[in-house]
């Protein structure tokens, strides 16, 4: 993997940490994906070891949950 991956569902908390994770890293670099729209995805994610979103898996795979917005589990729902 040679970018990030950002997790989201979309919420306020996820859009705003999406805007800045965006502004640090630049737009090029990392891969947006909102588990909202892209339900074939949340699988993926939480063998990536998403707990929450939103999340950022990092290109060595480590996993940095942000502010909470949800649970995998409330995503699913």
């Amino acid at each position: 993997m040679s970018k990030s991956i950002f997790y989201h569902a979309g919420c306020p908390v996820c859009i705003s940490a999406e805007h800045d994770i965006i502004g640090l890293v630049g737009e090029s670099n990392v891969e947006v994906v909102h588990l909202g729209e892209d339900r074939d995805r949340i699988n993926e994610a939480e063998k990536a070891g998403v707990k929450s979103v939103p999340a950022l898996l990092t290109p060595n795979g480590n996993v940095l949950h942000l502010n909470f917005g949800a649970s995998m589990e409330d995503v699913k729902r």
